[in-house]
């Protein structure tokens, strides 16, 4: 068995390092990828990618093309929804991935291009925001180059079926099972109270154009990377699919019923929380002051909401490995 093991950055060195003795000392040739350098992703038989969710996400990003099938490790107990292995049970897991014992997800992922220019492909989600919030977006929504609506609304989001069940469902959107072959498009708080969100084949190509507002608007690829957008934004089925690693006792039915959970409990939570939940589930572990710079939540708000997350359970709190001194926040749902 031949393995590549890939992480977003610094922060995951120390395990890619620790994950690359393990699995030497199992008998299983492998090697750390560097950025910038993924020809080895369709040469292996797997690739492990560090960071969890987050690393997921950013790891499907960076890699366009074809590429082994991809298992996500995570540090702690927040297992997040796409990471599959906790780092501390590599190596018991390594046995039954040597025999083949596991499954793979083959899910579509979106490509996109933003005033006709290529940018990332995304695996969730590519929404479109104004760049300051409670500001209204007039635009257009075409589909194969025909007309659908003209609409006011606080932006739009479009999904594919892993990704309906993180932004798009907050959003009121449908929850879609994995495997089907769907986009999912959402105009978000619409002023249009007719406006429903729209499943739509995935062989279909999905523009938003003539997008105005009185603050220029951006597109947000799965919640992280920010474009600033003039006019147009593209959205089509990729042509290298995602091929997630999933284990014998995981299943699409079981992700599903773990994000309804986390849905119904959402439900009850002050805006500034679900807020923070969302961005602690695209980003990862951040701080404080890190949670101030990507939500622009007041740090009293922020302070206010961590302790109610953590109090039910959602969010937990750890020492910084780079700060003793700082304390960082994450997922433990």
């Amino acid at each position: 068995m031949k393995v590549a093991l890939w992480g977003v950055d610094s922060r995951d060195g120390a395990l890619l390092t620790k994950m690359k003795k393990t699995l030497d000392a199992l008998g299983v040739v492998s090697q750390i990828m560097r950025d910038g350098d993924y020809g080895a992703a369709s040469e292996v038989d797997m690739v492990l990618v560090a960071g969890g969710d987050r690393g997921i996400l950013e790891y499907f990003h960076k890699v366009t093309a074809a590429s082994a099938p991809v298992l996500g490790i995570y540090e702690t107990d927040a297992t997040g929804f796409l990471a599959q292995l906790d780092a501390r049970d590599l190596e018991k897991a390594t046995s039954r991935l040597k025999r083949g014992q596991y499954n793979v997800d083959e899910v579509f992922r979106l490509a996109v291009k933003v005033d006709s220019k290529e940018v990332d492909p995304v695996l969730n989600d590519v929404a479109v925001f104004p760049s300051k919030s409670a500001t209204l977006m007039e635009h257009v929504l075409k589909i194969d180059g025909s007309d659908v609506w003209h609409d006011n609304s606080d932006g739009v989001i479009i999904s594919t079926p892993t990704g309906s069940t993180a932004y798009t469902m907050s959003a009121g959107g449908p929850m879609i099972m994995q495997k089907s072959q769907v986009f999912v498009v959402v105009s978000v708080n619409s002023l249009d109270n007719t406006r429903r969100p729209l499943v739509i084949p995935n062989d279909a190509r999905i523009e938003i154009s003539d997008i105005t507002s009185r603050y220029h608007c951006e597109v947000v690829l799965d919640g992280g990377r920010r474009i600033r957008v003039r006019n147009t934004l593209e959205c089509f089925k990729h042509a290298f699919p995602a091929r997630l690693v999933r284990t014998a006792d995981d299943s699409a039915a079981s992700l599903m019923a773990k994000k309804v959970r986390l849905a119904e409990d959402m439900l009850k939570m002050p805006p500034s929380a679900k807020l923070i939940l969302k961005t602690l589930e695209y980003e990862g572990a951040l701080s404080q002051k890190d949670l101030a710079t990507r939500t622009m939540l007041p740090e009293r708000t922020i302070r206010l909401s961590l302790s109610h997350l953590i109090e039910g359970g959602y969010v937990k709190k750890k020492m910084s490995l780079r700060d003793a001194r700082q304390r960082i926040y994450e997922l433990k749902i």
